[in-house]
C-alpha cells in the first residue's frame, strides 16, 4: 500500500513558452477546467487515501505559488476529509538549487525518515505535468505498484506506446512477476530512439514508454542509493545525521523554514537523474504496465490537442483552418493553416504545428 506521495514540481517553463516561464512554469497552467496540472496531480495523490504525507518538491522562487495552488484546491474540494488531508499533510520542500531527480527524491525520503512517526514508507513519485485518466484505474495501478514496492522492488510505471515516439525513453519488459499480468521484470532501459528504432519497438510489443513515475520502499531506496550511487548518498550525510527541519506555514500549507543541513548538502550533491542513479542499475527494477490513459504535456503540439477551449479573447479566422490560438488579446488569422499562435505575458509565439521542438531554441535566443 502506498503510504506517501512525492510530487516533482520544479521546471523552468521553457517548453510551453511564452505562457509558461521560470516564475510561472507549466505545472501552474490549466487545460480546460481551471484546475492546474499541479492541482490535478495533488488530486490524484488524495485519491490514493495515503496515511502519510504529500510532499511537493519545488524551487524556492515558486514556493508561494505552490502554496497558493494548494490553498485554492482545498477551497474547491467538496470532501471535508480530503480538504483536511490536503491542509494537514501536505508539505512543500523547496530545494536550494535544481539538482535533478535523485537529489529531489533523496531529500524527500530523508524528510520522511526524520519527521514521520512511522518507520516504513512505501513511496509513490509523481510528476506535476501529466494528464492521467481515469482516476480509478490510476489508483488500481498504484496499488499493484505498492505491493511490488513492499516486496523490495523499485517500480517504474510504463505506458503502452501508441505511436513510434522518439521523445520518450523506453523500457523492455520481461517475466510476469506475480503471474497475474500486473508487474513485470525489466530487461532493458533504452534511451530516446531514432524513428526506425522506435518503429521496431512498437512492432515487437514488449517495449513500453518510461513515464518517469516510480514506487519504492524508502529505506530500500536509501540503501540502493548508498550501494549504487554513493556520490549522491554521501553528499546527503549532513541531512542524514543532522537535525530535523524547522517548519513554517504559507497560505496554511507547511513549508521548510530552516534546514541548514539541506543547504550544505545541495552545495555538494551532483545532478543525476534517478533513472541513472537507481533504476538502470538496480537488480530489483520492476515495471507496472499501466492501464490508465497518460499524456506528458511537454509541447504546444500536445497542449493544443488536449485543450478544447483555448481562447480567452476573440479569435477571427478568415480563409484559415486547423489553427490553435491561445491568447489574452484578440487575434485575426487570414489565409493561414496549421499554426499554433500563443500570445501571453506580452510575448508572441507563432509556429507550425509539429515544430514544438524548436521552442526551447527560441527561448534561448530570446534570452540572449
Amino acid at each position: 500500500m502506498i503510504t506517501d506521495v512525492i510530487i516533482m514540481a520544479g521546471g523552468f517553463g521553457e517548453r510551453l513558452w511564452p505562457a509558461s516561464s521560470p516564475v510561472h512554469p507549466k505545472q501552474f497552467m490549466a487545460l480546460n477546467n481551471n484546475v492546474s496540472f499541479l492541482q490535478e496531480s495533488i488530486k490524484r495523490a488524495l485519491a490514493l487515501r495515503v496515511s502519510g504525507k504529500i510532499l511537493i518538491v519545488t524551487r524556492r522562487d515558486i514556493e508561494n505559488e505552490c502554496a497558493l495552488q494548494c490553498k485554492s484546491l482545498a477551497e474547491q474540494l467538496d470532501s471535508v476529509e480530503l480538504r483536511e488531508k490536503l491542509l494537514k499533510d501536505t508539505v512543500i520542500l523547496s530545494e536550494p538549487a535544481a539538482k535533478h531527480t535523485s537529489a529531489a527524491i533523496m531529500i524527500a525520503s530523508l524528510f520522511l525518515k526524520k519527521t514521520a512517526a512511522e518507520s516504513n514508507h512505501t513511496v509513490l513519485v509523481l510528476t506535476s505535468d501529466h494528464v492521467i485518466a481515469p482516476t480509478e484505474t490510476f489508483v488500481s495501478d498504484c496499488q499493484k505498484a505498492g505491493k511490488a514496492a513492499e516486496d523490495g522492488k523499485f517500480v517504474c510505471f510504463t505506458i503502452p506506446p501508441t505511436e513510434p515516439a522518439t521523445g520518450y525513453g523506453y523500457i523492455k519488459t520481461g517475466r510476469d512477476l506475480y503471474g497475474d499480468g500486473s508487474v513485470f521484470t525489466i530487461e532493458n532501459f533504452e534511451e530516446k530512439p531514432d524513428l526506425e528504432t522506435a518503429k521496431r519497438y512498437l512492432a515487437e510489443g514488449t517495449y513500453w514508454w518510461n513515464s518517469g513515475m516510480f514506487a519504492f520502499d524508502s529505506e530500500r531506496f536509501l540503501d540502493e542509493m548508498k550501494s549504487l550511487t554513493p556520490e549522491v548518498y554521501d553528499a546527503f550525510a549532513p541531512v542524514a545525521s543532522g537535525k530535523k527541519p524547522e517548519l513554517s506555514s504559507v497560505e496554511g500549507i507547511a513549508v521548510i523554514a530552516k534546514w541548514s543541513e539541506m543547504e550544505e548538502t545541495y552545495r555538494a550533491v551532483p545532478s543525476i537523474a534517478v533513472d541513472k542513479s537507481i533504476a538502470e542499475k538496480t537488480k530489483n527494477a520492476a515495471a507496472v504496465r499501466t492501464n490508465f490513459k497518460w499524456t506528458d504535456v511537454g509541447s504546444w503540439d500536445t497542449f493544443s490537442e488536449l485543450c478544447t477551449n483555448p481562447a480567452n479573447a476573440k479569435v477571427v479566422q478568415v480563409s484559415s483552418e486547423n489553427n490553435f490560438v491561445y491568447s489574452d488579446i484578440p487575434v485575426s488569422l487570414c489565409g493561414v493553416k496549421n499554426l499554433v499562435v500563443v500570445v501571453k505575458n506580452n510575448k508572441l509565439l507563432i509556429m507550425n504545428k509539429g515544430d514544438s521542438a524548436l521552442v526551447r531554441d527560441a527561448v534561448k535566443e530570446m534570452e540572449k
